[in-house]
């Protein structure tokens, strides 16, 4: 199994959903933030990231997460996280980020 990165963007009905897929790390940083800064500034889309398929992440990719999160806040935006991994789950707890993400309903 590869645990490279990839994003999936799919447009539906109520807005973006993105798959996170593999290791969102320093090495997929700066692809993954490229990708995020159209999707994130646009107020008028509802954004959902689903992580059910993210099998890691480090500190720059909470960072970027974290980015997103401002930036959404700022438009008021909606953004919700979802189908996040448990072993991902116990990062987010550890660093805080949890209180943040808001799944989705």
């Amino acid at each position: 199994m590869s645990h490279k990165f990839t994003a999936v963007t799919l447009n539906e009905a109520d807005g973006i959903r993105v798959k996170l897929q593999g290791e969102l790390d320093l090495a997929a940083a700066g692809e993954f933030r490229t990708m995020m800064e159209p999707l994130a500034v646009d107020p008028s889309t509802r954004l959902t990231l689903d992580l059910s398929e993210l099998s890691y992440i480090d500190s720059t990719g909470i960072g970027i997460l974290i980015s997103i999160l401002k930036v959404r806040h700022a438009e008021q935006a909606p953004f919700f996280v979802e189908n996040v991994p448990p072993h991902v789950q116990k990062l987010f707890d550890v660093t805080g980020i949890s209180k943040f993400l808001i799944p989705q309903r």
